[in-house]
């Protein structure tokens, strides 16, 4: 019997933990489902998310992930499941290493390769968190996008955003990219975010959930040091190329975490994005890099 449509009839968080739910049907290997999309593919964070829960179900839970490393290798079928092949690298003393395979269609659309740690003590210390206005005070998706329904060519983009952040409340600092287009601005953009209800204590679904949630909005620098929109305004086409994460210190991801991204340079079609997640009282929880594919459409 093939798996149920993930989010069937539940509410958005219960949705999207669903999701991640996966079903195991071998000893590693995984199989999971995909929710509509705001684009006609597989949400990349989506599937990131779900290869780390592969990756995690593999390794004993007093060993937390602290990296990834992955590549966006095809678009993802939104109709068709996702097996997750899961290969055993390594399981040492302090650090156990998987390695993932997302295949559909009987081919490859994504790799994961993620390392776990036993906790230890150590040296410690961060870069600052920058400053940032109090989410509270900040405008919800359901306030800002609905009131700017006239800067999308498309009608039906408003109602796909809202959708496919029901669980997930994304607060912008600033204006996104989508709201200025032809306005050169500076390769930075903040946003707010935690999850729209509380989550069980599993350490591995708060990171899973981070890692969903990056993959939003972290080329929106790109776009703002050239004036341009993005896909929804339809003066960009792209897509994410490869994605890295770093776990520092434990977060909550149903507190705010305010992720705090810069673009260091765009070339060749490529644009690249780098940010910070930190905790609201301050702490460095993870850091991420990810390039992705921005090309201005031809005529």
């Amino acid at each position: 019997m093939a798996p149920r449509p993930a989010g069937d009839d539940l509410p958005p968080l219960e949705s999207l933990l669903d999701l991640l739910d996966l079903e195991r049907i071998e000893e590693d290997i995984f199989r999971g489902v995909s929710r509509s999309a705001v684009v006609p593919r597989v949400f990349g964070g989506q599937v990131a998310a779900q290869a780390l829960v592969a990756a995690g179900r593999t390794v004993p839970e007093e060993r937390g992930a602290h990296s990834l490393h992955s590549y966006f290798l095809r678009p993802g079928d939104p109709g068709a499941p996702i097996v997750y092949q899961v290969d055993r690298i390594r399981d040492g003393r302090s650090f156990t290493t998987r390695r993932v395979e997302a295949i559909q269609h009987g081919q490859a659309i994504f790799h994961l390769s993620a390392s776990f740690q036993v906790h230890e003590e150590g040296l410690d210390h961060q870069d600052p968190m920058p400053g940032a206005p109090d989410p509270e005070t900040l405008p919800t998706a359901e306030e800002l996008l609905p009131a700017h329904a006239d800067k999308f060519p498309d009608p039906g983009v408003v109602e796909r955003l809202l959708e496919a952040r029901a669980a997930v409340d994304l607060r912008y600092v600033e204006p996104p990219p989508f709201l200025t287009a032809g306005v050169v601005r500076e390769p930075r953009s903040q946003v707010w975010f935690r999850t729209r209800g509380k989550l069980a204590e599993d350490p591995l679904l708060h990171v899973c959930l981070a890692t969903y949630v990056s993959d939003m909005t972290l080329l929106d620098s790109v776009l703002l040091a050239h004036g341009r929109g993005g896909w929804a305004v339809g003066d960009v086409v792209g897509a994410s190329l490869d994605h890295a994460m770093w776990f520092h210190r434990p977060f909550r991801a149903d507190e705010w975490l305010l992720y705090d991204q810069r673009s260091p340079s765009a070339s060749g079609g490529r644009g690249l994005g780098t940010a910070r997640i930190y905790t609201q009282d301050g702490r460095l929880a993870v850091s991420v890099i990810q390039e992705g594919l921005v090309r201005v459409p031809r005529g």
